[in-house]
């Protein structure tokens, strides 16, 4: 069992400390003691918790798609030029970028404070491990 702090907890989600701490009180997530008499929540059951909050989102009609990366997240610039635009979104503890062209971000009315999904596509993601 992968057992985490509440606080490694709550950065992995992008929430509060106090959040986690909701989410156990209301029976969300169950915790034990570490060694050192520390609440630790399970990093599985956590997973399963993240995955639940993340199928709640709605993001709108969608009839099909093939990105199946999709960060819900709010808008926080937009710089735009005569044809290209450059959108900032923070998507949890992630900050994504996009590179648009500025006729798509016109069309989408992105300016910051918008509600947006980042739907992410990639041939290629390499995943990583902290060292122990």
């Amino acid at each position: 069992m992968t057992a985490l702090r509440v606080g490694e907890a709550a950065r992995l989600l992008g929430v509060s400390d106090d959040t986690v701490r909701r989410w156990i009180a209301a029976g969300a997530l169950s915790v034990a003691r570490d060694t050192s008499g520390r609440q630790v929540v399970d990093g599985a059951e956590l997973a399963q918790l993240a995955q639940s909050r993340h199928e709640a989102i709605t993001t709108g009609p969608t009839a099909r798609e093939s990105a199946r990366n999709r960060l819900a997240g709010i808008v926080t610039r937009v710089v735009r030029d005569t044809v290209m635009a450059q959108v900032e979104m923070q998507c949890g503890p992630y900050r994504v970028v996009s590179l648009m062209s500025r006729e798509a971000a016109d069309d989408l009315e992105l300016q910051p404070g918008t509600l947006a999904v980042a739907a992410i596509k990639a041939t290629n993601v390499v995943v990583e491990v902290p060292a122990s």
